[in-house]
């Protein structure tokens, strides 16, 4: 078979269904890259008034972790980003949590996506605010990722910050290229996220893995708060394009694209990586079970805001950003060139093709059973899971820290 996300989905997922069960989230990341441009999902006809030629396109699911339908969202993301970009140097900050909260991450997916975000912003608008360093209103653009080059769970949270900050009504540049002592960010970043932590737990808000002790948490909450936190602080960039082209093309699509796969069949699958520290590209064979397991870990959930904008980058901060294009001598505006698409033609005359009609059709997946409706909907909304397992585990011959089970589902 080719070897694709959705060909490996379409002759595996069941059997690791029944094997080791799945999330809400997880059944409908898995069901939408199966159905992704097939005729479950329906399709639109385009009809040449001349001669009746017809032309059929099957509709796309639309769902974030699907590698096959994001490609227009994802550029057109990139126009409007970097249209919103101010003429001025940006750093590229890198905030990841200790290994050791892996397992929480996974039963308190919301709260702990939610608070990596709010730690790594109130982070660098505290010091960047104090006159000791900058002094300034900053513009943060921050990305989730939660997976390594190898789809290992690891979460980080990219930052482009603007470098210099709104002081009043005056721009003030960060000064010698020198954005925050390193070693001040890790200490608060680490004090935000385990004071916010431990006052959740108190608040009942924090649900404990299930193997987990009292004495567990307790020792993984020294662990973390001895250790130094690995922040990386990057740039300065001229323009901050490059690390959002970067960003791109990792926001949608799932931890891996079709490209990146080499081979694949019923026992195994093998990839494509480039190892960060050698620079060199190398392949990695995991057992088809491992993979796809590995591809579910990072379904998002419902809800879950992959991309957020903080001080000057908000969209409400527009009338800002224009009195600071005006101060560096940069037009105001933030218009993003999208690419035209071209009109469908016919290939027997060349004439301009006309819509004739769209079948929208819905999949619905209750106890193993399809049912297929006509009507409009979107699958990434409206597919239910077939199988709920609480006590969710990948499988039994898998490694790393991620894998730990939860009281509770994972959604």
């Amino acid at each position: 078979m080719d070897a694709t996300l959705q060909n490996i989905f379409r002759q595996s997922y069941a059997t690791y269904r029944a094997r080791h069960g799945v999330s809400i989230d997880q059944a409908q990341g898995a069901e939408a890259i199966m159905s992704c441009c097939s005729d479950a999902l329906g399709f639109d006809e385009w009809i040449c008034t001349e001669d009746g030629h017809l032309v059929q396109q099957a509709h796309a699911c639309r769902h974030r972790s699907c590698p096959r339908c994001q490609r227009a969202y994802t550029q057109t993301w990139l126009a409007k980003t970097q249209a919103r970009l101010l003429p001025c140097d940006h750093y590229h900050v890198v905030f990841t949590l200790p290994h050791e909260l892996n397992a929480l991450w996974q039963c308190n997916r919301h709260w702990s996506a939610g608070h990596l975000f709010k730690a790594s912003a109130e982070t660098l608008r505290t010091l960047l605010r104090d006159a000791r360093y900058l002094g300034a209103e900053v513009g943060l653009l921050t990305a989730l990722h939660t997976w390594g080059r190898t789809l290992s769970f690891h979460p980080h949270v990219h930052v482009l910050v603007t470098g210099g900050g709104l002081s009043g009504d005056q721009w003030r540049t960060v000064r010698n290229g020198f954005l925050l002592p390193v070693g001040v960010v890790k200490a608060l970043f680490r004090g935000k996220w385990i004071s916010w932590l431990n006052d959740a737990y108190a608040r009942g808000e924090i649900v404990l893995p299930a193997h987990w002790s009292e004495h567990d948490w307790r020792k993984t909450l020294r662990q973390v708060a001895r250790k130094a936190w690995n922040v990386r602080i990057q740039g300065p960039y001229a323009h901050g394009s490059g690390v959002v082209h970067y960003l791109s093309r990792y926001l949608h699509g799932g931890p891996i694209k079709d490209h990146r796969l080499a081979a694949a069949d019923e026992r195994e699958v093998c990839f494509r990586y480039r190892d960060h520290q050698d620079g060199k590209n190398h392949r990695m064979t995991l057992k088809t079970d491992q993979f796809i397991a590995r591809v579910l870990w990072h379904v998002p959930v419902k809800g879950q805001h992959n991309v957020r904008y903080y001080g000057l980058y908000v969209p409400g901060a527009k009338l800002k950003r224009d009195h600071i294009r005006d101060q560096l001598h940069e037009s105001p505006g933030e218009v993003a060139t999208l690419p035209d698409k071209p009109a469908r033609r016919c290939p027997d005359c060349g004439r301009v093709l006309l819509h004739y009609r769209s079948t929208r059709r819905r999949i619905s997946y209750i106890k193993n059973t399809h049912r297929i409706a006509g009507v409009s909907g979107n699958v990434q909304q409206d597919v239910q899971a077939d199988r709920i397992n609480p006590g969710w585990l990948p499988p039994p011959d898998s490694k790393g820290p991620f894998y730990l089970g939860c009281v509770r589902r994972l959604n």
